[in-house]
């Protein structure tokens, strides 16, 4: 991606541009994230089991990564909502798909984290098959949101998630977070080694979008990609 910046304290506006091609930046795109976004969104649904999921009646984007990664945080910030997705100090606490209905129009869905070293084994097989059947079979999945901490890129049970979305055919998003933590130089590189890996994987989005819950970059060009996934307005 060619993001070799020195320094420290994260991307500069420049680097956010290059990152975010022109198309995802256009200022209708984003008002048009921002205006969904700002919709209520409430919980409707926590579930273990498959049985448990709401309908399928609405688009839906599903937000997966290991443990601890943000994604509660990144579900919060894109609502802005603070305690919309409940955010935890403690790694593993999410151990169901939480389902969040915003506006009528999408349908977010926050996945238990993988790789918590913690967990028993039947607990991890637990979290993995439930993960498994709800990417493979979700008919009004439109898009997972792989979800990577931008300080240390992908990791093993990153990959196999990405061959999962390879297998089912289902398309995959990275979004890198925590962005305002690695220095600047570092933050390129992950990036540059996480496009090379993409390339790979002929489910995965080539467009790989910076974020931090934190400062709030990427949120409003992750809100106007998404919005491209969820109903039209009904006037």
């Amino acid at each position: 991606m060619g993001h070799h910046a020195s320094g420290g304290g994260g991307l500069s506006q420049a680097d956010d541009d290059a990152v975010f091609p022109a198309r995802a930046l256009d200022p209708e795109l984003i008002e048009t994230g921002r205006l969904l976004f700002a919709r209520e969104c409430r919980f409707v649904a926590g579930a273990m089991d498959p049985a448990g999921l709401p309908p399928e009646t609405l688009p839906e984007v599903a937000f997966a990564g290991r443990s601890n990664v943000g994604k509660s945080s990144l579900v919060n910030a894109l609502t802005g909502r603070r305690m919309l997705a409940r955010v935890s100090q403690t790694p593993g606490r999410t151990r169901q798909i939480n389902c969040f209905d915003l506006g009528g129009r999408l349908m977010l869905a926050d996945l238990p984290g993988y790789g918590y070293a913690e967990a028993s084994k039947s607990l991890v097989k637990q979290w993995t098959a439930l993960a498994q059947r709800y990417l493979r079979a979700r008919r009004t999945l439109r898009r997972a949101c792989l979800l990577i901490d931008a300080r240390h890129g992908l990791k093993d049970l990153d990959r196999e998630l990405l061959r999962l979305c390879d297998a089912a055919g289902l398309s995959c998003q990275i979004v890198l977070t925590k962005a305002d933590k690695p220095r600047q130089a570092e933050l390129a590189d992950v990036l540059d080694a996480t496009a090379a890996e993409l390339a790979q994987h002929p489910a995965s989005h080539p467009e790989i979008y910076v974020t931090s819950a934190q400062s709030g970059r990427g949120i409003a060009a992750l809100r106007a990609e998404l919005a491209a996934l969820a109903l039209p307005t009904i006037c």
